[in-house]
């Protein structure tokens, strides 16, 4: 499996969530601690906004290890964003590649992926066929995440210019769905476990769900208060007392300070509106 991190508010240093929380994402990356496999180290991204320059996201990717990429070290310490999301990736589905690597970047929106679908291959081809030559094209890698997330974007494509993170939520579901059926179609018992962000520099959604019965998802939280900050080697969300919002979805706690951070329910999504209200609202599929 793999570890995610999304971030939408206040801009901070991308080091305050790569390097310097106790559980950062780059411990993460050979040593987490809320999953059976504590090795994420078959490559990783980061994906980040700069909105006054342009509403594309930069997006950095690497097949090494996170823990041992000096250019990650450096960009880290310098990168100010107010919307970011990292990932460090323990490969199941695809080749180690760059192309296999998250976060997946179309137009100006970027996605992430922690979980996977078992015998994805028997349902690989079905799937391309609900795509239209956009999305279809789109496609580089070899994962499930990539194409799932590519559903997922057809049925986005379809909403409203202006969306809301209601309609993300929709897709999603509508994403789910149509993967529930192929599985059904084909035989496939075995749960697929869909932890996933999407995030577009101004609105952000993260995925907590299992196509199992009375299996559990893997862990997802969020946190939620006036900014993040990082003092003296302790890093903490300042609570909220004013206009000023952020709000981040982990793989895995950051740190030890339990109110920091709210467990996402089974089988919920997590809503971050663009002024940054949070709202949890349950799957129904």
């Amino acid at each position: 499996m793999c570890r995610l991190l999304a971030y939408l508010g206040q801009p901070v240093l991308m080091d305050k969530f790569l390097y310097e929380p106790d559980n950062s994402m780059i411990k993460q990356s050979f040593e987490a601690k809320e999953i059976e496999e504590p090795l994420n180290g078959d490559g990783f991204g980061v994906g980040w906004y700069h909105k006054h320059i342009t509403r594309q996201p930069a997006v950095f990717v690497s097949i090494y290890p996170a823990w041992n990429n000096r250019n990650l070290r450096y960009l880290a310490s310098l990168v100010q964003s107010d919307c970011l999301i990292a990932h460090v990736r323990a490969a199941s589905v695809g080749d180690v590649s760059e192309s296999n690597c998250h976060p997946f970047h179309y137009r100006n929106y970027l996605m992430a992926h922690n979980g996977g679908v078992e015998e994805f291959d028997k349902i690989k081809r079905s799937l391309k066929d609900k795509l239209s030559d956009e999305r279809y094209l789109w496609l580089k890698g070899q994962t499930d995440s990539e194409h799932l997330f590519a559903l997922f974007l057809e049925y986005l494509s379809q909403k409203k210019e202006d969306f809301t993170a209601d309609d993300v939520a929709d897709s999603f579901e509508q994403m789910i769905v149509t993967l529930k059926e192929m599985m059904r179609l084909k035989g496939i018992a075995a749960p697929a476990y869909l932890n996933m962000v999407f995030v577009d520099g101004e609105r952000m959604v993260g995925l907590r769900y299992t196509t199992g019965k009375d299996v559990k998802p893997l862990t997802l939280y969020y946190s939620e208060g006036s900014k993040y900050v990082c003092e003296d080697g302790v890093c903490y969300m300042v609570p909220s007392e004013g206009v000023d919002k952020s709000v981040m979805i982990v793989s895995e706690k950051l740190t030890d300070i339990a109110q920091d951070w709210k467990k996402i329910p089974d089988n919920h999504m997590v809503l971050v509106y663009k002024d940054l209200s949070v709202k949890l609202r349950k799957v129904v599929v």
